[in-house]
């Protein structure tokens, strides 16, 4: 499997529903691994691969909406588009509430199911490239020394040169030596674009 190209991840345990639903996703250009059965896909699926997947809640084994709280309990964020043929507004409550891109009723509208496919692709690049930015920032981040350090993080907490001077005991030229050394070594054209990434992704803790 090539883990760079996105997939569409088919589980249903109706042969026909994963042939017909493979074929027509083929057809439209998005690249599909079937799998009869939810254990099937855990025994293959590893968090390189990207995609999304469309899931059928009535399985033998292991059901949809049991591997879709497995996929949220193990922190895995492949987006999920749910199917059944048996649609109430308790399932489909319980799978938007566990994060669902989209709940579809058999028999699926095709149409449907390639906007919500498209919907998930959308999602998945979108985290994917968030988490990439969030590894990336955390390696830079190691590379600061300590008081590079203090002073990002009472930047971060809202704080000006003269309150972080103050709070360090140093200069406030010195606080705009550390903030040039911090951009440089995070590789960032601007403060604010530093703080954006930093603020999202909580990865420093407020002073103490």
């Amino acid at each position: 499997m090539n883990s760079l190209e996105p997939t569409v991840f088919l589980v249903d345990d109706d042969p026909a529903v994963r042939d017909s639903l493979s074929l027509f996703l083929s057809l439209k250009g998005f690249r599909i691994q079937p799998f009869a059965s939810a254990e099937d896909f855990l025994a293959v699926y590893s968090t390189q691969y990207p995609g999304c997947l469309v899931l059928d809640v009535q399985l033998s084994g292991m059901d949809g909406l049991a591997l879709q709280a497995r996929l949220v309990e193990k922190n895995i964020g492949l987006p999920v588009i749910v199917m059944t043929a048996y649609g109430d507004v308790a399932t489909a409550r319980a799978a938007l509430k566990g994060g669902a891109v989209d709940f579809l009723e058999k028999p699926i509208d095709v149409e449907l199911l390639y906007k919500a496919v498209h919907e998930a692709f959308d999602r998945d690049r979108s985290s994917r490239i968030r988490e990439s930015e969030k590894i990336e920032l955390e390696a830079r981040l190691s590379f600061l020394s300590e008081r590079e350090k203090q002073v990002l993080t009472l930047v971060v907490d809202g704080k000006h040169n003269r309150e972080i001077a103050a709070a360090l005991g140093i200069s406030p030229r010195t606080v705009e030596v550390h903030k040039a050394r911090i951009m440089e070594k995070c590789r960032v054209p601007r403060l604010t674009d530093l703080l954006r990434i930093v603020l999202k992704n909580s990865l420093l803790q407020s002073p103490r």
